[in-house]
């Protein structure tokens, strides 16, 4: 902008409707729409404008340039919204359901009334609309009363609109501050990523720029160090070293280390962030990771130093006749009856189900009261099949409190039951973990079950491998695999894979009129692997194996991004499968239509529905703009506004399906997706399929897989603090 006020450009100012938006970047704002002024002459603008939408009316400052591609376009300064000024522009603005009860058949017999006086008419002189007929003085109560309340929350939406605040957030916003918006993000603009579902540092930064606050301001430097501890947790961190920490949060932040290092230092004097000393220097702690990190092991003390447990009661109960356990197995029964907490690991076909069905068993005949719990829907599902006993997911089973915002078991109310078994312990984050083992009575006995080789949690830790690591449980390592037996190739090539091992790809010469579980299809073209996938899913895998498609067979793929990432595999697959003249609605460039497959990607409590549950959308209301999905056969409610929590499910990422299992899996596994090609990914993806398992890629993918088995360290001291909380007692 600077270069077009040196050449002596004159300013310009455009005012008009939006009439299409033709591209947007969410990450920083950039914009492209077409706008109409009065008289219908339609121009391109550009600029970081944000949070644009068709029929919206605005009031454009800029400077006219040349683009080499696109020709004449103005590019923006600023963005002002304002109410529109022309009969069809009312009318569209009185339709669009800013007033309760006022619909688009009412709207346009007032805009026939009075044309381009009805704003005006509306604020000074409602009395006039008993001149259009049939409208009678309840209505006029009503829509005064409306009108009159939706007045400052106008000016409002105006208001936080010409700052780049999207509709759906100023919705957001206005539900959680009301009336008190405006002072709110004029002066404390980062409040909004604290207090608003959805509303990252991000977009309050965008915020703040927008009011001209820089970029080494107190608050923001404080907000950013927040933001960059929730951006370490995402990648699994409890904890970071300070040195690495504070350069990580500086380039983030674009300001220099000095000036994290003098924030970091305020926030923990304020006991928003904790540094715990260790020999090689700080670790940086958000203050409730902290908590929650050093309360785990106090709490898993607690149960590990009872004299007596509930469970012991079932060393009496005898073995069924003719009963036969390896020396492992036994062990691992044996165990859960002498120790508080004990732990089951092990790969996949090595016995994990019938050890759990033994205690189980045994429990029953000890006259225990058991309870069966997994982090999510479907392993919950799986463990209630192979147990015989309902299991429920974590959060269902300490059962959320929605007007108390808190779990209804804990610290106060314990969970009232005589023997523990969660399974899928490898996705238990710390954050849970604690959750849960407050709910657990000292007495009560534990059975943690999980494969350790398994991709950690997606939150952050690595609960079961420090778990183990500790040397403070009874661990049991099942290692004999007894599903190999049965010629299942899946359970074989997993084994190999988790070894180091490259799995029996085959020859491509396998006499094709066998059917077998396990098949490799080579296809180094990402191009050519996405139209595979989309045959095998739609035609081949039902033809031959009478699965279904939306039911039975799931895609997982290492990446998001990338032409054979999730992103690109939905939209395929989503066209193939759930297309035609379905409902539909569409948010930002994301099409959602009756039928889909959607996955939840983040908690939410309220809705009693979390972070990887998977349904379908059952209908969808455009009046209310409200859309329904069914989990497992529960019909939850969404906003059109709420989508983002949702996620179409065609394919999904490999670290979403932890815990699930598929009667069907087909996984790409493609060079592009080198930065992801680690061995407990391929073979976590591998045990995912219970029936049958696809593979599609090159074969240098597969063993840059197999080869890479360096983990990504996780910073924590988990470790640490449960040893020192066990070793005073022993």
């Amino acid at each position: 902008m600077d270069s077009d006020r040196q050449t002596g450009l004159t300013q310009v100012t455009l005012k008009g409707e939006i009439v299409r938006v033709v591209f947007t970047n969410p990450d920083n704002g950039y914009c492209v729409f077409r706008l109409a002024d009065a008289q219908g002459v339609e121009y391109m603008v550009t600029g970081m404008t944000g949070g644009l939408y068709a029929g919206q009316h605005v009031e454009v400052t800029g400077y006219w340039e040349n683009h080499r591609d696109y020709g004449r376009q103005l590019r923006a300064d600023a963005v002002k919204f304002v109410l529109p000024n022309t009969p069809d522009g009312i009318c569209r603005y009185l339709a669009s359901g800013v007033i309760p009860g006022l619909g688009p058949k009412l709207a346009k017999c007032i805009v026939d009334q009075f044309g381009d006086q009805t704003l005006e008419v509306m604020d000074r002189y409602s009395s006039r609309l008993l001149e259009i007929p049939g409208f009678g003085k309840k209505r006029l109560k009503a829509i005064k009363a409306a009108w009159d309340e939706q007045q400052a929350r106008r000016d409002i939406f105006i208001f936080m609109q010409s700052l780049g605040i999207s509709p759906a957030y100023c919705q957001r916003i206005y539900r959680t501050y009301g009336n008190t918006a405006p002072a709110i993000i004029r002066q404390e603009p980062y409040r909004l990523a604290d207090d608003v579902d959805g509303i990252g540092f991000v977009l309050a930064d965008r915020v703040a720029a927008a009011q001209n606050i820089v970029r080494d301001d107190p608050a923001r430097i404080a907000a950013g160090i927040t933001y960059s501890l929730n951006q370490v947790k995402l990648s699994g961190h409890c904890c970071y070293p300070e040195t690495a920490f504070l350069q990580y949060a500086a380039e983030l932040l674009e300001v220099p280390t000095t000036t994290i290092a003098a924030g970091l230092q305020h926030a923990a004097e304020r006991n928003r962030v904790v540094l715990v000393p260790q020999p090689d220097g700080n670790m940086v702690y958000e203050r409730i990771m902290y908590r929650a990190e050093t309360e785990l092991p106090q709490l898993v003390a607690g149960l590990l130093t009872v004299r007596r447990h509930r469970g012991a009661l079932m060393a009496k109960v005898p073995p069924l006749e003719g009963q036969q356990f390896t020396a492992e197995q036994y062990r691992a029964v044996t165990n859960a009856a002498q120790s508080p907490v004990s732990i089951i690991t092990g790969g996949p076909g090595v016995g994990k189900t019938t050890v759990i069905g033994e205690i189980v068993r045994r429990a029953r005949s000890a006259k225990l009261k058991i309870y069966l719990a997994a982090p999510t829907g479907r392993a919950a599902q799986r463990l209630s099949e192979t147990s015989g006993i309902a299991a429920r997911t974590i959060h269902r089973l300490l059962k959320w409190e929605p007007e108390e915002r808190r779990f209804a078991y804990g610290l106060e109310l314990k969970l009232p039951c005589d023997l523990l078994i969660v399974d899928e312990v490898s996705m238990l984050d710390v954050p849970l973990a604690v959750q849960l083992f407050r709910a657990i009575a000292p007495g009560t006995t534990v059975v943690l079950v999980g494969d350790a080789d398994q991709l950690p949690s997606v939150g952050p830790g690595e609960v079961l491998n420090d778990f183990i690591a500790s040397g403070i449980f009874a661990v049991t390592r099942l290692t004999r695999v007894f599903r190999q037996g049965a010629g299942s190739a899946i359970i074989a090539n997993a084994h190999a894979v988790n070894a180091g091992r490259m799995p029996e790809l085959g020859s491509g010469r396998e006499d094709k009129n066998i059917l077998r579980d396990f098949y490799w299809i080579e296809q180094d073209d990402p191009d050519k692997a996405v139209e595979l996938i989309v045959r095998m899913v739609s035609e081949r895998i039902p033809e031959r194996f009478g699965m279904r498609p939306m039911r039975d067979i799931q895609v997982l793929s290492p990446m998001n991004r990338g032409s054979c990432g999730t992103v690109v595999l939905n939209e395929v697959l989503q066209a193939k499968l759930n297309g035609g003249h379905k409902p539909q609605f569409k948010m930002g460039d994301r099409v959602f239509r009756s039928g889909d497959r959607v996955m939840q990607t983040s908690n939410n409590y309220d809705k009693n529905v979390y972070n990887g549950d998977m349904g379908r959308i059952v209908n969808i209301d455009y009046e209310a703009k409200v859309f329904t999905v069914s989990f497992d056969r529960r019909p939850v409610a969404y906003e059109f506004a709420e989508v983002d929590q949702l996620a179409l499910a065609y394919a999904i990422t490999v670290h979403k399906a932890q815990g699930s299992e598929f009667p069907a899996v087909v996984i790409p596994l493609l060079n592009q997706h080198y930065m992801m090609l680690q061995r407990n990914l391929l073979y976590t993806a591998m045990t995912r399929a219970r029936r049958l398992l696809i593979l599609v890629g090159s074969r240098k993918a597969v063993s840059m897989a197999v080869r890479n088995a360096v983990r990504e360290p996780r910073y924590t001291l988990l470790q640490h603090y449960l040893r020192a909380a066990v070793a005073p007692s022993q």
